[in-house]
C-alpha cells in the first residue's frame, strides 16, 4: 500500500489544476455526434437533454490495418472494430485481452497468470497468425517456434487505441495475417496523465505519460511498471508464479521537417521476469518448480512523410529484437535456454488521391529476419514484397488489390483481396469481403534441430458476408439509436504447418530426426457467425454484446481444432447511477473445447463477472475499481494450468 500511497500522491498534483465542479457534459444532439458507445463527453453541444453515458465516438471513424492507410470505417468492407482509450479504461486493468474479449470472434488462452505465454485466436485461427502492431512495428518473435508474438508481454499502459482486424489480409500486410491483424497506437490525446491501481496478490500497475505538441510538432514518453506475486501457474501446485515488468515507449513527429516533408520516431522497450512452473522428475507432470524467463523486447522505427498532393507516401526502416533466458536454479544459476531473434524491416506506402471516384494505394517492403538459441545455430531469412490496391467511392464503396511476396528459401506466393460496402437503407448497410493469406514458415520450423527447409508457405482464404447497422442519433427524441452489426465467415486453411513425432529409425522426412519434425499436414476449416449490438435500455443504462458462433474443424481428421470453443461472447451493462459515478458489469462466457488434437483432453466451459465502478472526482481525476471473476470460476484455458480466481483492484486516475 506504501507504493499506492505514493502514487496517489502523484496524480493529486497533477489533478491540483482541475475545478471543484464536475465537467458538466453537454448535449448531443448535434449533427457532430453519432453515437455514445462507453464513458467519455459528447461534442460541446448546446442545450437539451445529456445521453452521454459510454463512449462517444466521431461519425467519421478512422482504421487503418484495412487499407494500411487511415480509411473511414464505414467504407470498408472487412470487418474490423476500432476501440479508444476510453473504451480501454472502462475496461479497468493492465490485461490486453480483457479489453479483446469485447470483439466478437476473440477466445483467449494463457498458461497461467499475468505474463506467461498467451495467445489471442482470431475466429478460430491460430494465435501465430495474427499479425501484431504496435504504432506500425511488426512485433513477431523470429526465434519463437511458430514466430508469432506472446501477447502475455503486453500491457495496456501505453495503449491509446486498438483495432482489430478479423479476417485473412495478406493483401496489403503479407505474411502473418492469416487470422487478422490487430494494431496497437499511443494516446494522441492530453498533455500529462498518471494512474496507479493496487489490488490482491500484491498487484501494482502504475503508468505516467507525457504530451506535448507546438504548431506541427509533437513528442510523447510513457513508462510503466507491474508487478504481481500471482498464483500457482500450475493448477495443483501451491507456490505464487509472479510477474514484473517495466515499458516504455517514446515518439515524436515533425509535419513540416522541409516544405511538405515530415518525419517521425519511434521506440519501444519492455523488460519482464515472469516465474513459471514446469515437469520436474520423477513424474514429470506440470507442478511447482523455481523456474522464471527474462524477457526483453526492443523495437525502433523512424520514417519520413511525404505530402505532395496528389500523392501521399511514407517510407520507413523498423527495428525489432526479442531476447529470452529460462532459468532452472534447481540445475544452474546460468540460463538453460536462451533465445535472441532480430527483424529489419524497410517500408513504403503511397496513396494516389485526387482520381475522381478512385484511389490507388501501393507499397512495397523489404525485410531481413535473423535467430540463434541455445541449441541452434544463427540462421536468416530475407522476404521482399510489393502491393497495389483501387479504391471505388461512389455511395457504394468497394477495393480490390493483389500482393507478390518473395521469400529467400520457398520462392514466390501471391495474394489476393476484395471488399465492398453496398448502403440499401438508412444507417443500414450489406458488407463482404474475400481475403488471402498467408505465413511463411518460421526460422525454427525451417532451421532448427527439428526443422524442415522444404516447408511451403500456410495459406487461408477467408469471406465474410454481413449486414451493419449505424443508428447514430434520433434528433426527434434525442437518443442514442442501437448499433449492431450480424456477420457470417468462413476462411479455409490449407498445409498448415504441425509437429510430427518420429520413431527412432525412422525414413522419409523422419530421417535423422529421431525426436520429430515440422511438416506441412493440416487442412482445417473456421465458420461461424458473429453477432455484435450497443443499445440504450433506459435514459441511465447501455448494454452491449459481442458474440461469436464459431466451428473450427481439421478437415484432415474431421476433430475439432484445439482450444477453439464453439461460443464465446461477453455481455455488458453500464449504468450511470450518479453525475459523477458510472457502475458495469461484464460477463464473459466460453463454452467447452478440447486441448489437444486428438479431443482426448477437455477444457471445460466457464463463465465469468467482472463488476466495475468509477468515480468522477473532477474533470481531471478519477477513482474506480473493480472485482475481477466475482463468482471464483475455477477454470483452465490450457489444460493442467490454472487461472485467476476473484480478485479486488482499486485505482486512481489523474488527467491533464
Amino acid at each position: 500500500m506504501r507504493h499506492f500511497a505514493i502514487a496517489m500522491g502523484l496524480c493529486a498534483a497533477l489533478a491540483a489544476p482541475a475545478t471543484a465542479q464536475v465537467e458538466q457534459p453537454q448535449d448531443a444532439t448535434c449533427p457532430e455526434a453519432e453515437a455514445f458507445l462507453g464513458p467519455g463527453h459528447p461534442p460541446d453541444c448546446q442545450g437539451g437533454e445529456d445521453i452521454s453515458i459510454w463512449l462517444y465516438q466521431p461519425r467519421e471513424v478512422i482504421t487503418v490495418t484495412a487499407r494500411g492507410i487511415p480509411a473511414l470505417l464505414r467504407q470498408v468492407g472487412q470487418a474490423a472494430t476500432v476501440l479508444d482509450r476510453a473504451q480501454i479504461e472502462q475496461v479497468q486493468g493492465a490485461d490486453l485481452p480483457r479489453v479483446l474479449a469485447r470483439v466478437p470472434g476473440v477466445t483467449v488462452s494463457r498458461n497461467g497468470g499475468a505474463g506467461s505465454y498467451t495467445s489471442v485466436q482470431v475466429r478460430g485461427a491460430a494465435g501465430s497468425d495474427l499479425l501484431v502492431l504496435v504504432d506500425g512495428i511488426r512485433l513477431a518473435d523470429p526465434a519463437a517456434p511458430a514466430g508469432g508474438f506472446d501477447m502475455g508481454n503486453l500491457l495496456t499502459g501505453a495503449v491509446g487505441r486498438v483495432e482489430l482486424l478479423r479476417g485473412s489480409n495478406s493483401t496489403v500486410w503479407g505474411s502473418d495475417a492469416v487470422g487478422g491483424v490487430l494494431s496497437i497506437t499511443p494516446p494522441d490525446s492530453g498533455s500529462l496523465a498518471a494512474s496507479v491501481e493496487t489490488g490482491t496478490q500484491g498487484f501494482l500497475f502504475a503508468t505516467a505519460s507525457a504530451r506535448v505538441s507546438q504548431d506541427e510538432a509533437e513528442a510523447g514518453l510513457a513508462l510503466s511498471h507491474f508487478a504481481t506475486d500471482g498464483f500457482s501457474a500450475a493448477s495443483s501446485g501451491l507456490e505464487p508464479d509472479g510477474f514484473r515488468q517495466q515499458a516504455a515507449t517514446a515518439w515524436a513527429s515533425v509535419d513540416q521537417l522541409v516544405d511538405d516533408i515530415g518525419a517521425f520516431l519511434r521506440v519501444q522497450y519492455a523488460a519482464g521476469r515472469v516465474e513459471l512452473d514446469g515437469y520436474p522428475a520423477p513424474d514429470y507432470v506440470l507442478a511447482d518448480t523455481a523456474e522464471f524467463q527474462q524477457t526483453r523486447q526492443f523495437s525502433y522505427s523512424s520514417g519520413l512523410k511525404f505530402d505532395y498532393r496528389p500523392i501521399v507516401a511514407t517510407l520507413s526502416y523498423a527495428v525489432t529484437q526479442t531476447e529470452r533466458d529460462l532459468f532452472d536454479p534447481a540445475v544452474s544459476a546460468q540460463p538453460g535456454f536462451s533465445s535472441d531473434g532480430h527483424t529489419r524491416r524497410l517500408e513504403a506506402k503511397a496513396q494516389l488521391q485526387d482520381l475522381g471516384r478512385f484511389d490507388l494505394v501501393a507499397g512495397a517492403d523489404l525485410a531481413h529476419s535473423w535467430y540463434r538459441t541455445s541449441f541452434d545455430a544463427r540462421s536468416a531469412a530475407r522476404t521482399a514484397g510489393a502491393f497495389a490496391q483501387l479504391g471505388y467511392q461512389n455511395g457504394i464503396s468497394a477495393h480490390a488489390g493483389v500482393r507478390y511476396e518473395d521469400h529467400a528459401d520457398f520462392g514466390g506466393v501471391t495474394s489476393f483481396g476484395a471488399d465492398v460496402v453496398l448502403p440499401f437503407a438508412s444507417g443500414w448497410r450489406l458488407v463482404s469481403s474475400v481475403g488471402q493469406g498467408f505465413r511463411a514458415p518460421s526460422l525454427f520450423q525451417l532451421n532448427s534441430n527439428y526443422g524442415n527447409a522444404a516447408l511451403q508457405p500456410e495459406r487461408s482464404t477467408s469471406f465474410d458476408l454481413g449486414l451493419r447497422f449505424a443508428g447514430g442519433l434520433d434528433y426527434v427524441v434525442r437518443r442514442a439509436l442501437p448499433r449492431a452489426s450480424l456477420v457470417y465467415f468462413r476462411r479455409d486453411s490449407r498445409d498448415l504447418i504441425d509437429f510430427i513425432a518420429c520413431p527412432p529409425q525412422g525414413s522419409g522426412i523422419c530421417t535423422g530426426r529421431p525426436y520429430g519434425t515440422y511438416d506441412n499436414v493440416g487442412r482445417a476449416r473456421s465458420q461461424g457467425v458473429e453477432v455484435e449490438v450497443q443499445t440504450r435500455l433506459l435514459r441511465d443504462v447501455q448494454a452491449g454484446i459481442a458474440y461469436a458462433f464459431t466451428v473450427s474443424t481439421n478437415r484432415a481428421t474431421g476433430l475439432r481444432l484445439a482450444r477453439r470453443p464453439r461460443h464465446a461472447g461477453t455481455f455488458g451493462l453500464d449504468w450511470q447511477a450518479l453525475r459523477r459515478l458510472s457502475l458495469g458489469a461484464d460477463l464473459r462466457v466460453v463454452s467447452a473445447s478440447f486441448d489437444d488434437v486428438a479431443n482426448t483432453g477437455r477444457l471445460g466451459g466457464h463463465a465469468l463477472l467482472d463488476l466495475r465502478a468509477s468515480w468522477a472526482v473532477s474533470g481531471h481525476f478519477d477513482l474506480y475499481g473493480r472485482i475481477e471473476n466475482a463468482g471464483d470460476e475455477r477454470y483452465q484455458t490450457a489444460l493442467g494450468y490454472a487461472q485467476q480466481g476473484r480478485a479486488a483492484f482499486v485505482g486512481v486516475r489523474a488527467r491533464l
